[in-house]
């Protein structure tokens, strides 16, 4: 078989250990040579979720994704590979980094626990950390490994505090990569889709001389932008399905309001309107553009020591289309340009600026980072190993956000000459001058990060029991990053605003213990092998104190086709840098719209400001979660190639850092979220809240008042402040089997959500998530084969709907059921080592489901019907 050929497994439906670990062998089933599986290495490897090498972590299920899975997604990121897993939050989406310092990039979340500045998944690379991206946050950014310098992913979806701290309450995901390669290998692949372009390769090279190996890779990736307007389950406009029309009116004509009367231009008819769809020129997809460089060496000195060193370099730019900017302001007669409608002395103009600067603003952002982690080995005799990590991390992250100059404008509509003064009935007979005042004005974001560390792991056997050595595990580790940050606004060549500075370091001691207490030498009747794990970590940070986390497992073969499960632990998310009382984001945040609205809110009153106290808050503790699973793996002897698991979890996660949802209607509908929004606030009661803070958007509150009373002042500074209380069941069926002809496979995974309640402020009611706003099946049903040189698989992947309250008359949400297919032929008769594939994701070009709110459609993501032409070859 040639390099990229797939013979029909699914990301999750590999034959697993009692684990969940892979365990082809075990299956027999056959491990094609198309998975590009690097040479092995001799030397016994750490698996994630334990510090103990070769074995694999006690009592915990272990969801993976295999090189054969890499290249049958069709995935050219991190990020849409993630996509394919059903216990990753982003399952069923096409993961968009939007390239703001608000949300730059697409942050893994199992079980969708948490949205903080960090993360409560902890995202690993060889099982060591990565320096975080963006402004606003400190989250690793998975696009920077590129899909093919990947060997598999390797996701436990329990907590992993006792081994990783911080960040892995919701679950790992490990990311490892080729440790080996020889020779020269080159892929390329263009995707199509309606409006839409894509295109990624990769080049590789290496040599591989047995005691060591080096290699280098490069991955380019390009796809194209889709505007709302290309799609047309896009839309503000909801009246089609029943729903509401949400398109605003700061339009292009504009409208007059006089004496709470709309007149649209250009008839000025009394209670005409004109109404615009914001999402048409909005990207639902920004413009790409990735490159990546991946490199390792490893060399074997002697027996004893051995020596590693990887590296990466990333850059990621994005531009991003929004809707043009608008505005809504008071003319008098004091300006040129009036125009009476019939006796009143001055105008209300809500107007957009598309005519003069374009339907979009466009916005790019460029975020870089590269590591280096070098590794070192040593046997110390008697199977006891000392292995030490060294671990560089930075990134350079840099976001502008084009918009309008506000106080430009106010002070354009209050000009007394035609030199000064805005003309808001014909906006392109305005003075040049004073429309580029207005034009040049960003919101501007930089940040640099930091990470460094150093580990030192010690591993070996103790003594030896019934079944099997005792193993210990211990080790230290010290933590270091920091982040510098800008955020500001105003003319390009003078913009202001505020820095900010904050770092940490963390001192950790850890360690692990492993009881075979029955095993190949003592089973028995119903003990065919019995393990026992237990381990501690203890974390010193410098800025939010200490913590110590637990964590026991158990795994016990009845029979040798039948393993039991489970364990428990503690977890934990220190908040991250971002998210602390130094955030660089804390301020007043002014826009002068309000697309956020009450249900009974008056369609005029979009037209009205908003305010926003955001930023960060120094009170901050950390997250926690009581975790635990049970679950049970059978691979029955009499069906080789069959494997049927289960899993139970439970988590209990605490003290959630994250914002009132401001976005969502259902900030509006549940009363647990009314003291973190005050409608129709007085200027005393936005003053009160806003307090010595910088304001952005206008040149101060008072003069905010003095033209328009905002509708809305939404209190939106992180804090502690809830819960989040979940169990469900992950499963996994699969079949993979030899035939006469080639192969078949087939498989059915996903998680099963029983309970899911969440609590607004801690001590307050809890509310059902199951009865508004979530689903509870996500599953992905794979049929795979391979027939001589064609090799192939269907997946239909699905996304469960669910009930909606507070969107009224929309009641629920349809479920999302998508259908991809990958197709591969063996040239290896013409070319060795060379195959085409092809992938059509979203074969019947589903939309997703209906929503009656702005942009129309929730519950899924997809860019159409995707046909992507692909070549790979080895050398």
């Amino acid at each position: 078989m040639a390099g990229g050929l797939y013979w029909g497994g699914a990301a999750q439906a590999q034959a697993q250990t009692s684990s969940g670990q892979p365990d082809p062998q075990e299956q027999g089933v056959p491990v094609d040579s198309g998975t590009e599986q690097d040479a092995g290495d001799s030397r016994d490897i750490v698996v994630t979720g334990t510090l103990l090498r070769g074995v694999a972590p006690v009592g915990t299920n272990v969801v993976s994704v295999n090189r054969a899975d890499v290249l049958a997604t069709g995935a050219a990121s991190a990020n849409d590979l993630l996509a394919s897993v059903p216990q990753v939050g982003n399952f069923g989406t096409v993961p968009v980094g939007t390239g703001s310092y608000a949300l730059p990039i697409i942050r893994p979340n199992i079980r969708n626990l948490g949205a903080s500045g960090g993360s409560t998944t902890l995202v690993l690379m060889n099982g060591h950390r990565l320096v975080g991206a963006g402004v606003l946050q400190t989250s690793v950014d998975p696009s920077v490994i590129p899909p093919d310098a990947i060997e598999r992913v390797e996701i436990i979806p329990d907590g992993g505090s006792s081994i990783y701290g911080s960040d892995a309450i919701g679950g790992v995901i490990n990311f490892i990569t080729r440790k080996r390669y020889d020779g020269f290998g080159a892929n390329a692949r263009y995707g199509i889709a309606n409006q839409y372009r894509a295109f990624d390769g990769s080049v590789i090279a290496g040599k591989d001389w047995g005691s060591g190996s080096v290699f280098l890779s490069y991955a380019y990736a390009w796809h194209d932008n889709i505007l709302g307007i290309d799609r047309d389950y896009v839309t503000a406009d909801n009246r089609g399905g029943g729903g509401n029309d949400n398109r605003g009116t700061a339009c292009s004509p504009a409208n007059l309001i006089i004496g709470g009367i709309p007149y649209a231009l250009p008839g000025r008819v009394p209670g005409s309107l004109n109404r615009c769809d914001q999402t048409d020129y909005a990207d639902i997809v920004p413009r790409e553009t990735r490159h990546s460089v991946f490199g390792g060496f490893t060399q074997e000195v002697n027996d004893r020591f051995s020596l590693a060193l990887t590296g990466y370099w990333s850059q990621r730019d994005t531009i991003t289309r929004s809707a043009q900017s608008s505005q809504s302001e008071t003319i008098t007669a004091l300006n040129p340009y009036f125009t009476r409608v019939g006796t009143e002395v001055s105008q209300t103009v809500a107007l957009s600026f598309a005519p003069v600067f374009g339907p979009s603003n466009i916005s790019p952002a460029k975020f870089t980072s590269w590591g280096l982690t070098p590794t070192a080995e040593f046997e110390l005799g008697g199977g006891w190993q000392i292995r030490a990590l060294g671990n560089y991390g930075r990134s350079t992250n840099e976001t502008t956000e084009d918009s309008i100059n506000s106080a430009a404008v106010t002070a354009a509509f209050g000009g007394t000459t035609t030199a000064t003064a805005l003309n808001p009935y014909n906006l392109s007979a305005t003075a040049p001058g004073v429309l580029s005042k207005i034009n040049d004005f960003v919101n501007y974001g930089q940040a640099d990060q930091k990470i460094a560390e150093g580990r030192m792991i010690i591993d070996g056997p103790l003594f030896a029991l019934g079944g099997g050595d005792v193993r210990l595990a211990a080790g230290a580790e010290y933590h270091y990053e920091d982040i510098r940050s800008f955020t500001g606004s105003g003319p390009v060549a003078a913009i202001t605003g505020g820095r900010a500075f904050a770092k940490r370091n963390v001192k950790s001691l850890f360690g692990e213990v492993l009881i075979p207490i029955f095993g190949e030498s003592n089973r028995t009747g119903g003990l065919y092998a019995l393990e026992l794990s237990g381990s501690l970590r203890y974390d010193d940070y410098s800025d939010v104190g200490g913590t110590t986390n637990p964590k026991i497992g158990l795994t016990w073969r009845p029979v040798r086709s039948l393993t039991l499960r489970g364990n428990y632990g503690t977890s934990f998310h220190a908040p991250s840098l971002a998210d602390l009382g130094n955030s660089v984001d804390s301020r007043v945040q002014v826009i002068p719209f309000s697309p956020y609205r009450a249900a009974n809110s008056s369609p005029f009153d979009i037209l009205r400001p908003t305010i926003a106290i955001a930023g960060g808050n120094a009170n901050l503790k950390p997250e926690t979660a009581d975790t635990w699973s049970l679950g049970f793996d059978f691979k029955p002897e009499a069906a080789p190639g069959l494997v049927l698991s289960a899993t139970y979890f439970n988590v209990r996660f605490e003290d959630a850092i994250a914002v009132p949802p401001f976005t969502s209607p259902v900030l509006f509908s549940d009363p647990n979220y009314s003291s973190f929004y005050i409608l129709n606030p007085t200027l005393a009661q936005a003053q009160a809240a806003a307090g010595s803070l910088r304001i952005d958007g206008v040149p101060s509150l008072a003069a905010l008042y003095a033209f328009s009373a905002p509708y809305v002042l939404f209190l939106a500074t992180r804090a502690n402040l809830g819960a989040v209380h979940t169990d469900g069941i992950d499963f996994n069926l699969a079949y993979a089997r030899e035939t006469g002809f080639g192969a078949l496979s087939a498989s059915f995974s996903g998680t099963y959500t029983l309970g899911r309640k969440t609590q607004t402020i801690k001590g307050g009611a809890f509310s059902d998530d199951l009865k508004n706003g979530t689903g509870r099946l996500a599953f992905v049903a794979n049929l795979g084969g391979r027939y001589g040189d064609l090799s192939g698989r269907v997946s239909l992947n699905h996304r469960s709907g669910f009930p909606l309250a507070g969107v009224l008359p929309q009641t629920r949400v349809s479920s999302f059921d998508t259908v991809d297919v990958f197709l591969s032929y063996d040239l290896s008769d013409l070319l060795k080592g060379a195959a085409l594939t092809l992938n059509v994701d979203n074969l019947f070009d589903q939309d997703p489901p209906y929503l009656n709110n702005a942009p129309g459609y929730t519950n899924g993501g997809t860019l159409g019907r995707l046909v992507s032409f692909g070549i790979r070859t080895k050398f």
